[in-house]
């Protein structure tokens, strides 16, 4: 809706700049919960870069294909300034490259923890940059649907109803919503969940799952049996994490509570 916005002299990609926003408040988060929890380590530095790098080139790397197909003269510097990003490969290539980097640079500790509020905060500002450039969602009825003028709709592509005043789910404005309360409950979380690095894994099942079902108001085109690229991609990884948590439920990992082993003992 709105490519550019003035900041003092010049005129700012708003995609970019709530993206660049999103990325610092994370890694200040990593960093302050890192401090909090007596894990600082200079590793960590190269942690959290590998993990921006893999992720940011994932996240192009993800939607290329898309480029190739549709563009009649591909190219390498046309695919940086033109090509699409995935959030979603974006996030997988991140988390394969914390792991990767700690690999490399000999790092044991599990930083699940440290990446799980740090990656809800900074989706939740960096969504903020999608909602206003990207395609908004599908047709509703909902009171809080909107509609944008046509002067708007010319800025924004791949959306057929923004242009005849259609009311639009904010499919956007959804996920934000999800992230912050996503961020509230990993706070929440923090002291109870007594398995090391689960909290991202706790946090990625959830935006899975929250994802796989927002997928139906955003309007991307369907790859086959009414689905989306996007939630074909989910069906595996969501299983994947789910397989996961199974386990460890199998083997005991978790604590039930103390305040419900409480409650069921008085009672």
């Amino acid at each position: 809706m709105f490519p550019t916005f003035p900041l003092g002299l010049w005129r700012v990609p708003t995609h970019g700049f709530f993206v660049a926003l999103g990325v610092c408040l994370a890694t200040a988060i990593f960093f302050w919960e890192a401090r909090r929890r007596h894990m600082l380590d200079e590793r960590l530095l190269l942690i959290a870069f590998g993990t921006l790098v893999c992720g940011a080139v994932a996240a192009k790397a993800s939607t290329l294909w898309l480029y190739v197909s549709t563009d009649p003269n591909p190219s390498l510097v046309g695919a940086l300034l033109n090509g699409g990003k995935s959030i979603l490969g974006g996030l997988a290539g991140a988390y394969f490259g914390a792991i990767l980097t700690k690999r490399v640079v000999g790092y044991r500790e599990r930083t699940g923890d440290l990446f799980a509020p740090a990656v809800a905060a900074g989706m939740a500002v960096g969504r903020w940059g999608c909602f206003l450039t990207e395609q908004i969602g599908t047709p509703t009825t909902l009171p809080w649907g909107i509609r944008v003028s046509d002067a708007v709709a010319a800025h924004v592509p791949n959306c057929p109803y923004c242009s005849n005043g259609t009311k639009m789910h904010p499919s956007f404005l959804y996920e934000i919503v999800f992230h912050l309360v996503a961020f509230a409950g990993i706070w929440w979380l923090r002291p109870r969940l007594h398995v090391k690095g689960e909290l991202l894994k706790v946090y990625l099942l959830a935006y899975a799952l929250f994802r796989f079902a927002v997928e139906f108001v955003r309007g991307n085109p369907v790859l086959a049996w009414g689905l989306s690229r996007s939630q074909w991609f989910l069906l595996p990884s969501s299983l994947l994490l789910a397989l996961h948590f199974w386990r460890q439920w199998r083997k005991r990992a978790y604590r039930v509570p103390a305040f419900v082993m409480t409650e069921s003992r008085s009672s």
